[in-house]
C-alpha cells in the first residue's frame, strides 16, 4: 500500500514537472521566434527593403518588448512612405500615441491618436486611447465626449461603457430635484 502512494506521488511528481517543462520550452520558442522576426526585419530596414509594414510590425514587436523610443523611430520611417491606405497609417499614428503614452508624453500622445482619427474617423480603439490620455491630463470633459463618440461607432464597446460610467459617476454630479411645496 505504501509502495502504491509512493508510486503515485512519484507519478504526480513527473506529470507535474513534463507539464512545467512543456511550457517553459514553448516560452522560450515563442521567445526565440520573436527574435529571430526582429532579427528579419532589421535587417530589411538597414537594407532599405523593408516596407511600411515590416516596419510597423517590427515597431509592434518593441512596443511589446517595452522599448518605446525605438518603436517611435521606426514607426517614424513607416510614416515616411506615401502609398499607405488611410487605415493602415491610422494604425500607425495610434501605435506611436502608445508609444508616447507610455512615456508620459501625453501631449504628444494626444496628437498622434489626433492624426489616426482624422485618417479613420471611427477607429474606436484610437478614439478609447485618446479618451484615456485626455483622462490622464484631467481634462475630463473631452475624455467623456471622446468615450461618447466611440460608443457612437460601437455602441457595445466595454471599454468606452466602462469608462464613462466611471467618469460620469465621479465626476458629472446629478441634476438637483426641486422638491415643489404645495400650500394648503
Amino acid at each position: 500500500m505504501q509502495d502504491n502512494l509512493l508510486l503515485l506521488y512519484l507519478s504526480l511528481l513527473v506529470l507535474l514537472l513534463a507539464g512545467a517543462g512543456f511550457f517553459l520550452f514553448r516560452q522560450i520558442w515563442k521567445t526565440r521566434s520573436k527574435e529571430n522576426r526582429i532579427s528579419k526585419l532589421q535587417k530589411l530596414a538597414k537594407n532599405k527593403e523593408a516596407t511600411a509594414k515590416d516596419y510597423y510590425e517590427l515597431a509592434s514587436l518593441y512596443l511589446d518588448k517595452k522599448l518605446y523610443v525605438q518603436a517611435t523611430k521606426i514607426l517614424q520611417q513607416a510614416l515616411k512612405f506615401k502609398d499607405i491606405e488611410p487605415e493602415n497609417r491610422a494604425l500607425i499614428y495610434n501605435a506611436m500615441g502608445y508609444a508616447y503614452f507610455t512615456q508620459e508624453q501625453s501631449d504628444l500622445a494626444i496628437r498622434q491618436y489626433k492624426e489616426a482619427i482624422k485618417l479613420y474617423p471611427e477607429y474606436v480603439v484610437a478614439l478609447n486611447n485618446l479618451a484615456n490620455a485626455y483622462e490622464q491630463k484631467k481634462l475630463i470633459a473631452q475624455a467623456i465626449e471622446v468615450y461618447e463618440e466611440a460608443l457612437q461607432y460601437e455602441p457595445e464597446n466595454k471599454t468606452a461603457k466602462r469608462q464613462l460610467e466611471r467618469l460620469n459617476k465621479r465626476f458629472v454630479k446629478e441634476p438637483k430635484t426641486e422638491e415643489k411645496t404645495s400650500k394648503e
